[in-house]
């Protein structure tokens, strides 16, 4: 375990664990603030739910993503380059939101919210590659330490920097379009750690010379256009088999689903139990960081330990049980301190699971194509998170506002995931081994 422990003393983990916060922040933005916003605003559940489609984007990346491995800006290399350019526009369209309003403006306020998970996807496909390009492609354990620290920065962001429009919500007479120039503020300061972080050096063309000798005779324009949107994706398939490569998709479409459902009306739920927007800053927020990043941290030191496989199925195992941990809150009313456990149960399971996934993803990926081909499984992830949990809204009014039956059923959702991970788990461990 102290083995494990000395995996983390590393500098390259700092950069990592901060652009894992600007990758969570952005959520922020066009998830539970605009859920308040829009709840407040007398929004329904299903028109609140369907503002998820503009988290579809992060399922559509990986489209775009043989651009960001492909085009270098102009300035703070590849991959730097392109995360500063994205916190830039991010910044922007907070500033465009402070202008707005829910009642006269709902257009814009869903456009404005598209263009940011636009930028945000953007951003964290060259986040991802990133983190990949950083440690060396036999070093496993790096590769578990540094999904860890990218969950804990992921959780900050979203939890921890999350907590302060809440906050500012009750306790000041602070709007919601005022508190989106705060977080413009606080993207502003994320932008300045990226200028400070090392790009990672890596020899991306030897890489992919390697990989398309055969083609390099080809005309330069074929051969740029079918090495940046045809080779990363064909790579995957060819190294790991059709079948294989599908199996390794379908799972991880499947693992998330109910806690994608969750997620999705949490706050609307905590709202509609009786939970005041201190309470839900105090424990869906705060108490969720700190316990994310704790659980973040030992899931890495476990995965080192363990493997990978079974901080996944550990973690599915104790997602299910969370989920029903909600439905008896849906019983027994606002009751704080049953939220804190509810709370810290979900918040191990998200960041277990998470990291497993994170981990396991990335070395799935060949450097040459890290960013596309992280983009591509991440995306159907995180699809899971946006396409079918958008219509979340419309299942809980089908139930007629039985939010018990809700999350009982969301729980049920993670069975399949786990039985196709159990049919698999051969395969993940050869990976493992590799």
């Amino acid at each position: 375990m102290l083995t494990a422990l000395k995996t983390f003393n590393d500098k390259r983990y700092l950069s990592i664990f901060l652009f894992g916060i600007s990758s969570g922040f952005p959520w922020i933005m066009i998830g539970s603030v605009l859920s308040a916003w829009l709840k407040d605003e007398g929004l329904s559940r299903s028109a609140i739910g369907l503002f998820g489609i503009i988290f579809a984007t992060y399922s559509f990346n990986f489209l775009w993503s043989p651009l960001v491995d492909k085009l270098k800006p102009p300035f703070l290399g590849q991959r730097r380059g392109w995360i500063f350019s994205m916190q830039g526009i991010i910044l922007l369209m907070c500033l465009a939101m402070s202008q707005l309003t829910a009642d006269h403006d709902l257009f814009y306020v869903a456009l404005v919210g598209l263009l940011i998970a636009i930028a945000s996807a953007t951003q964290d496909i060259a986040i991802d590659g990133f983190r990949i390009d950083c440690i060396a492609q036999d070093d496993k354990d790096g590769m578990s330490a540094a999904s860890s620290v990218a969950t804990a920065g992921w959780w900050t962001g979203y939890g921890g920097l999350g907590a302060i429009p809440f906050f500012l919500a009750d306790l000041t007479s602070w709007t919601w379009p005022n508190i989106y120039l705060m977080l413009g503020a606080i993207m502003a300061l994320l932008m300045c750690t990226t200028c400070f972080a090392n790009e990672p050096q890596i020899d991306r063309d030897s890489l992919l010379e390697q990989i398309t000798k055969a083609d390099s005779a080809s005309s330069p324009l074929v051969y740029w256009i079918k090495t940046t949107l045809i080779t990363p994706f064909a790579e995957f398939f060819n190294r790991n088999g059709v079948k294989l490569a599908a199996s390794f998709l379908l799972f991880i479409f499947l693992f998330k689903i109910g806690e994608a459902f969750l997620g999705r009306m949490s706050i609307v739920f905590y709202k509609e139990v009786g939970f005041s927007n201190s309470d839900i800053a105090t424990y869906s927020k705060l108490l969720n960081w700190w316990v994310t990043i704790v659980f973040s941290l030992i899931g890495g030191v476990v995965n080192i330990r363990y493997g990978i496989y079974r901080g996944l199925m550990v973690a599915g195992i104790a997602m299910a049980a969370s989920n029903l941990l909600f439905a008896l809150i849906a019983q027994t009313g606002p009751s704080t301190s049953l939220l804190a456990v509810t709370v810290i149960v979900d918040g191990f399971t998200g960041a277990w699971s998470t990291v497993a996934m994170v981990a396991f993803i990335s070395l799935l990926c060949n450097r040459a194509f890290s960013a596309t081909q992280y983009a591509l499984m991440a995306s159907l992830s995180v699809a899971g998170r946006t396409l079918v949990a958008s219509s979340s809204g419309y299942m809980v009014d089908s139930l007629q506002g039985n939010w018990s039956l809700f999350f009982i059923l969301t729980a049920v959702m993670v069975i399949p995931s786990l039985c196709f991970l159990h049919l698999i788990r051969h395969h993940i461990k050869r990976v493992e081994a590799a």
